[in-house]
């Protein structure tokens, strides 16, 4: 009995499967709908349906098939779009991203970054960008912009110079030089060994890993003399910047290794090095270190050379930066170059303000006025080198204000440069009157060859006198021992003194007395005469000082006789050995 039952139910499964078969045989390929092929490229067609899912989407009449269902996109959503849009922006904005933290990283300040991120379209971004470069252009009024040129220029080279596992623009090095440019001296060990400490680190020998010294003369915000070191401590070409000189001595850790003058003497322990509380590993003993080395004169540099520098007068720094020319406050401005050293001249910078243009306030039977006078001195590819910023302040009594306004107030600095091309930057606000005024020219500080005749400036002086003892060389219109104020608007009234100074270098001395032999002529003449009305000439050996090396000529010409009207001062020096001629001239009015 379950024998029969058995094969019962296998004949009844035997038919059911033929039953499907052969309801599934006529879904052939030629037997499917037109959207079909179509939808075999989706991934949702490339499978074979189930054949009852088959059947279901053929049988139905009202519906489409299920893989032509699968390629319908629903529309987005708000939340959707709005994400979309986001993500698109984020990609455009790539440029900018870039330019922001990789091309200006170092020299934009935290106000322009937050208002640049603050920025919606790329029309402000790229007006942004253009007036970043602007308000950094030495010459604004030219077409190229020195500043961007040499920025990129740096770029390149710290990218070829200072890259290691880490492009040289992310390196320690590579800042500095984008920040503030070629160093003025590199102490260079690109494989470390042997050194001698200096007697500020403790003296004695040890072995260093590569080590680089970089010296700048001058930073602004930073200071004179500034020495940045920068270790490989790995040994990989990543040098880092490092405020402790100690850093870099390979035998710190090892025992009775590297030892320094002190622990030779048996004046300290190597172990000491450890217990300090400044932040270094210095051998040094109980010495004290020297000011530049101590803790928080080290922080402070650190952290100064992270930062743009600071300026005192904010408003007239902006003014000096700006392409904008404010003329409300007129002044004149002339330079004088006076020799040093070969390597150094001392440029004069002197202001003349005329009291007619400013506003007095009267107090206590006193008119005062105070103009505050700001000035900057770049190289040619943007790097500031120096910066100067006074408050000259007149006074008179007001009883006498009246006359006093038909004045004029001189200003002078002096600054030591090395020769070649500047541009100085001078702005003079008046406090009183708020009037301000811009003043931009170039400063071409000459090269004095020591192998020929040369000279300084030839400087019109209303005022030439010896200076006390303890006034040489300080203050305003002091050159060496003598107070020489010159007369900016070279105008003289008969009553007055004409003032000539001026210095000449490099004569050859005569063999036997081994002094200068040479003579110079000084002639005046009237415009628009061929007659002299002075004609003197005199030899530079009887002139007091006058050596082989430097002549220095200081003369004061009484004007009594000479009629109102324009003149030409002619000089003619000659060194009468080698035949050399110069022929300085100046030109003066007498009024």
């Amino acid at each position: 009995m379950r024998t029969k039952l058995f094969a019962i139910c296998v004949s009844v499964t035997a038919l059911c499967l033929v039953g499907v078969f052969l309801h599934a045989a006529p879904q052939t390929p030629q037997s499917v709908p037109p959207a079909a092929p179509q939808a075999a490229s989706t991934p949702a067609a490339q499978s074979t349906p189930p054949p009852a899912a088959a059947a279901d989407a053929t049988d139905a009449k009202d519906k489409k098939p299920a893989a032509a269902r699968d390629t319908v996109s629903k529309p987005m959503t708000e939340k959707q779009r709005k994400k979309q849009e986001a993500k698109l922006r984020k990609e455009l904005e790539t440029p900018y991203r870039k330019w922001l933290n990789e091309d200006v990283t170092y020299i934009i300040t935290d106000e322009e970054r937050t208002a640049f991120k603050r920025l919606n379209t790329d029309d402000e971004r790229e007006q942004f960008i253009e007036q970043f470069w602007l308000r950094r252009d030495p010459t604004p009024d030219t077409e190229e912009n020195e500043f961007k040129e040499e920025h990129y220029r740096r770029i390149a080279y710290a990218n070829e110079h200072y890259a290691s596992g880490i492009p040289g623009w992310k390196a320690d090095r590579g800042r500095i030089y984008i920040t503030f440019g070629p160093p003025d001296e590199i102490e260079s060990h690109p494989s470390g060994g042997t050194y001698d400490r200096p007697y500020e680190e403790g003296g004695g020998t040890t072995s260093t890993y590569p080590f680089e010294q970089w010296r700048y003369r001058y930073l602004e915000g930073v200071g004179s003399n500034i020495v940045i070191e920068f270790v490989d401590t790995t040994m990989s070409g990543e040098y880092h910047m490092t405020m402790d000189p100690s850093e870099k001595d390979a035998l710190l850790y090892v025992p009775g290794a590297g030892l320094t003058m002190a622990e030779q003497m048996g004046l300290s322990d190597k172990t000491q090095r450890f217990n300090r509380t400044d932040g270094t590993h210095l051998g040094t003993g109980s010495s004290p270190l020297p000011v530049s080395m101590q803790e928080f004169e080290r922080i402070e540099q650190f952290a100064k050379l992270q930062k743009p520098p600071a300026v005192k007068f904010k408003d007239l720094e902006a003014a000096v930066s700006s392409s904008i020319r404010f003329n409300t406050l007129p002044f004149k401005v002339q330079t004088n170059y006076i020799r040093i050293t070969e390597s150094t001249v001392l440029t004069t910078v002197t202001i003349l303000i005329d009291r007619k243009d400013l506003q007095f306030t009267q107090k206590d039977n006193v008119a005062k006025s105070t103009v505050n006078i700001f000035g900057r001195i770049t190289s040619i590819a943007g790097r500031v080198v120096t910066t100067f910023e006074d408050p000259a302040v007149i006074e008179v009594p007001a009883n006498m204000l009246s006359k006093a306004i038909e004045g004029s107030e001189i200003y002078q600095k002096a600054i030591p440069l090395a020769p070649g091309m500047y541009r100085l930057n001078v702005v003079c606000k008046d406090i009183v009157g708020g009037n301000m005024t811009t003043y931009p020219m170039a400063l071409n500080v000459p090269h004095f060859d020591e192998e020929k005749l040369a000279s300084s400036s030839l400087i019109l002086a209303d005022l030439i006198e010896k200076v006390p003892t303890t006034s040489i060389g300080s203050g305003q219109f002091v050159i060496g021992d003598t107070k020489v104020r010159p007369r900016l608007n070279d105008t003289f009234s008969r009553d007055e003194k004409l003032g000539i100074y001026t210095q000449f270098y490099n004569f050859t001395p005569d063999e036997k007395t081994k002094k200068p032999n040479g003579s110079i002529q000084y002639q005046i003449t009237k415009n628009g005469s061929d007659q002299p009305v002075l004609d003197y000439t005199e030899e530079v050996s009887s002139i007091p000082g006058a050596s082989a090396q430097q002549v220095t000529v200081e003369k004061l010409l009484p004007l009594q006789t000479l009629e109102s009207g324009q003149y030409t001062l002619k000089m003619r020096v000659l060194d009468k050995t080698n035949n050399q001629v110069l022929t300085p001239t100046a030109t003066f009015t007498i009024k």
